[in-house]
């Protein structure tokens, strides 16, 4: 005879179980790559500090250490996303228009760059284990839609000139990219960052729309 077939409160309870695994697995791999990099973290560790038994529980939920680095990747993106956006905690008012909110956003990113997570995850290890190739699809995943987006609206606006937002996207993309590139690895971070700030805020200034003074 077969065994009977796990009625749907043990379906959720397994699923609820998988889930928080694989969520424990993230959350020690993020944490361990951030404090020693992905090339001096093995998996042996990443499941002892996870406390899900083997690295059975690892390969069940993620083909290999890199996969799993790509989960550890994309949940730093969403969470830089996610604290990027205002909200009404925050100190000062978020801009109205969209061109202050682009030009919040990508500076905000610099500042981001200086953070132990962004720095070894996004700018460092992010390029040299999931390849330039990949890495930059991912960055274009996570930020070029929102950066076409503002472009259209400040266009619509009128704060910018009406131009092909989509070139613009990938220029502004490839610009903070290299900009926090060269924050992440240079030997003073907090004046490569000032540097970088001032730069990439000259290169927006040089977009908006001069009005003519009456």
């Amino acid at each position: 005879m077969s065994s009977p077939k796990p009625g749907p409160s043990a379906l959720y309870a397994r699923a609820e179980k998988a889930e928080a695994t694989r969520e424990a697995i993230i959350v020690a791999a993020r944490r361990l790559f951030v404090e020693k990099g992905y090339f001096e973290t093995g998996t042996e560790e990443i499941v002892a500090a996870a406390g899900v038994g083997t690295r059975g529980a690892l390969y069940h939920h993620f083909a290999d250490k890199r996969a799993l680095f790509r989960a550890v990747f994309e949940r730093v993106e969403t969470d830089l996303v996610t604290t990027a956006t205002p909200d009404a905690a925050r100190a000062t008012p978020a801009p109205k228009d969209a061109y202050g909110r682009l030009r919040e956003g990508l500076l905000g990113f610099l500042d981001a760059s200086l953070t132990p997570e962004v720095q070894r995850i996004l700018l460092i290890d992010g390029p040299a284990v999931l390849g330039w190739q990949e890495w930059r699809e991912l960055e274009e995943q996570y930020g070029l839609g929102s950066i076409q987006g503002l472009l259209d609206l400040a266009v619509a606006e009128k704060t910018l000139s009406p131009q092909p937002t989509s070139v613009l996207a990938h220029v502004l993309l490839a610009a903070i990219d290299e900009a926090a590139l060269y924050i992440a690895n240079a030997e003073d971070p907090i004046a490569a960052r000032d540097e970088s700030v001032l730069t990439v805020d000259r290169l927006l200034g040089g977009l908006v729309v001069k009005r003519a003074r009456r």
